[in-house]
């Protein structure tokens, strides 16, 4: 993580979109690997005949599938600050799930950067807002505020 703005280049950018991903498809192979690896079999998930008599018409991958892939697309759109060590997940502040993702569908990570403070300890403390969008569609797939530890 030796590239990327210096603090004071990254700190100028709170209260501004800072990224946008690029699209990951979300096919039934992902969504069928996400229920294998947390025991979360919902029809809804994993049975596209069951799934079909719906609302959704298909099946749609996990809230937390969708979210997990945030991660991914921090990777690719989330500017980086020089001489980080390492960032590790804080936690979550808020996270809803407002649409659905639909099997076959792509969704991808559109980032603002809310707050950057320093902590006690050292660390950076990053807040930064994620909507999920998803291709084709109006409403997102999920809004979250996400908190990231940058320690330099």
């Amino acid at each position: 993580m030796a590239k990327g703005l210096s603090l004071d280049e990254y700190r100028a950018l709170v209260g501004s979109e800072v990224g946008v991903s690029d699209w990951i498809l979300v096919d039934q192979a992902r969504i069928d690997a996400f229920a294998e690896v947390t025991g979360d079999h919902q029809f809804i998930h994993v049975n596209p005949e069951l799934a079909a008599q719906t609302p959704f018409g298909t099946t749609i991958a996990h809230g937390y599938l969708t979210l997990s892939l945030c991660s991914v697309f921090a990777y690719g759109a989330m500017p980086g600050i020089a001489g980080t060590k390492m960032g590790v997940n804080y936690g979550l502040n808020k996270v809803r799930f407002m649409a659905p993702v639909k099997s076959g569908k792509r969704i991808r990570g559109r980032f603002a950067l809310a707050d950057v403070t320093q902590r006690p300890d050292g660390a950076w403390q990053t807040t930064a807002t994620v909507s999920v969008e998803i291709e084709g569609e109006t409403k997102p797939a999920l809004a979250a505020e996400w908190i990231t530890l940058q320690y330099l």
